[in-house]
């Protein structure tokens, strides 16, 4: 049980800081190209209690955990955060600058994967190679990469999904967007079939080799 209790506590604060920015950074861009939506629900803050799930954030995650350790796998995690208002009318050019909207969580979370690793890095010089927080530092990274290389699915309405509709030409992309309702059914079926995985190790590679240059 204690170990449980340490693996849920060295998971959380990560997960917590992984979702906030991801969410805060896509209202942020937002706004700098003409949607203030999400500033004005006061969604551009990096309080994570403004981005919480109740479930997605907190349940879902919690419990894949708990039945990943009890099943005696590695630890897992899979879950979501309360999405940011953005009303793309309102963007300046909305099919061109949904790009940069959407790719901004993905990169916020490459962001964060990278502090991650230059506060191991300071670990390292510093003497220390194990404990919480050397431990916390790297589910820091795991976490980020995670979500980035899941949100860069080409599947909307993961951010991956909006980036190629916005890529496309209108008439494909309005096409495209036909099987967002379907998208997140596609996300779990990809998890449960083992697929998921797989699918997310090129982008998880980019992104550890990326990461180990501030290691």
């Amino acid at each position: 049980m204690t170990d449980l209790i340490q693996t849920i506590v060295l998971y959380a604060i990560p997960v917590v800081f992984a979702i906030t920015l991801h969410e805060a950074a896509h209202g942020y861009v937002a706004r700098m190209f003409g949607d203030p939506t999400a500033a004005q629900a006061g969604r551009i803050t990096l309080n994570p209690v403004r981005h919480i799930d109740p479930v997605g954030t907190i349940l879902v995650p919690l419990g894949i955990l708990l039945m990943s350790r009890i099943l005696g796998g590695p630890a897992l995690l899979f879950g979501w955060a309360k999405p940011v208002p953005v009303d793309w009318g309102r963007l300046h050019r909305p099919k061109r600058d949904m790009l940069w909207v959407a790719a901004a969580g993905p990169a916020a979370n490459l962001f964060m994967a990278i502090l991650w690793a230059i506060g191991l890095r300071l670990m390292f010089e510093s003497g220390t190679r194990s404990g919480f927080w050397f431990d916390m530092g790297l589910i820091g990274i795991q976490i980020n990469l995670v979500l980035m290389a899941l949100n860069l699915l080409p599947i909307p309405p993961l951010d991956g999904g909006r980036i190629v509709f916005s890529l496309l030409p209108s008439r494909m992309a309005w096409q495209y967007s036909r099987i967002e309702p379907y998208g997140l059914i596609i996300v779990v079926v990809l998890l449960v079939s083992g697929v998921l995985w797989t699918l997310l190790e090129p982008v998880m590679a980019l992104g550890r080799a990326v990461v180990g240059w501030f290691l």
